[in-house]
């Protein structure tokens, strides 16, 4: 399905099919996958919609178990509820943020009414109002546009939320990102509480997270400056990402590659530093045909049932190499030195 705007679209144009789609009689369900970004797009939805619809509430459909991100919900007071306290009777109208419906099969039931993602664009995203802007380094970004053009000045706390969801997914503007970013990430810094961010971002180590490392470390396998760490069975994907964004920072690194099992899935999650290869396009290539599978340049993730790769396998339970054999083809020369 094409964009419903033509890209010369003004933000007004767009602001009022938002509010012509969801009406004072609905009651709004947002659903996301709970990050820092996904997160603040959605207060920010929620503030352009506050006193303009019967009742708003957020739904994530992940644990969130990541100290900094715990402490990011604490220090904001950020209320939202697990998907399985969802009673669809209770709404009219569906939104996802920061994500689109084939990223996870959670999602696939529901027919959204409104989708705003800075993802790159899937074939089949359906709904009534669409904004897909793949150039956009956060979703917070593209919510902080439509703040701007409502005239809603962000409280402090919505202010600080938007703020470090821009920061997080752009990874201090490390990963890619547009001037959009810069401008809303300098309109943002106005209002937000840096004082809040700081306390945040030290939250992030803890005793349970340098087990971890050490864990990866004893996991790691490196050829050809890309790091592979398969961790087995893992609690959530959060360990993964962490994992991923701290071996990262090696100096011997340019990718790092990490993959777990959970409830029945094998996880593969992409960081890349390296200028030639798209890790987005590199996690499609690789394991696209047994699940979703994609991302952004610097980000990517693959997701899959075990029971679509368990013949394939070298032997029984031997998924950190089915994830290297796989990720070879596409990103690593042949004949790479293999390093432990």
């Amino acid at each position: 399905m094409k964009q419903p705007f033509p890209k010369s679209a003004s933000l007004t144009v767009k602001c009022k099919e938002l509010h012509r789609i969801v009406l004072p009689e609905d009651s709004l369900c947002i659903l996301i996958t709970a990050d820092p970004d996904a997160m603040a797009s959605a207060l920010a939805l929620k503030r352009l919609f506050w006193r303009k619809v019967r009742r708003i509430k957020i739904f994530h459909i992940n644990s969130i178990n990541r100290a900094d991100n715990r402490a990011f919900i604490r220090l904001l007071n950020i209320k939202q509820q697990h998907i399985r306290k969802l009673k669809r009777s209770e709404f009219t109208k569906w939104a996802l943020l920061d994500s689109q419906p084939q990223h996870n099969d959670l999602f696939k039931s529901f027919n959204f009414d409104l989708i705003i993602d800075h993802h790159p664009w899937l074939n089949g995203v359906k709904a009534a109002y669409l904004d897909i802007r793949a150039g956009y380094g956060a979703n917070s970004t593209i919510l902080t546009e439509y703040l701007r053009t409502e005239k809603i000045r962000p409280s402090p706390r919505l202010a600080t939320a938007l703020f470090y969801g821009i920061k997080t997914d752009t990874n201090n503007f490390v990963r890619a990102s547009s001037p959009n970013d810069v401008n809303a990430f300098q309109y943002l810094y106005r209002f937000a509480n840096t004082n809040i961010i700081t306390k945040i971002e030290s939250s992030e180590m803890t005793k349970e997270t340098l087990v971890q490392y050490a864990e990866a470390m004893q996991n790691m396998t490196i050829i050809k400056h890309t790091a592979f760490i398969h961790m087995g069975t893992i609690e959530n994907s959060d360990s993964l990402v962490m994992i991923a964004d701290f071996f990262l920072k090696l100096a011997e690194i340019d990718w790092c590659v990490t993959s777990g099992i959970l409830n029945g899935d094998l996880i593969v999650v992409f960081r890349s530093a390296g200028l030639r290869r798209d890790a987005g396009k590199t996690a499609e290539k690789s394991f696209g045909a047994f699940g979703p599978a994609g991302g952004r340049r610097n980000a990517a993730r693959a997701e899959m049932p075990v029971e679509n790769i368990r013949s394939m396998l070298k032997s029984p339970g031997d998924y950190r190499s089915f994830v290297i054999d796989r990720v070879r083809r596409n990103v690593i020369p042949s004949g790479s030195r293999i390093m432990k």
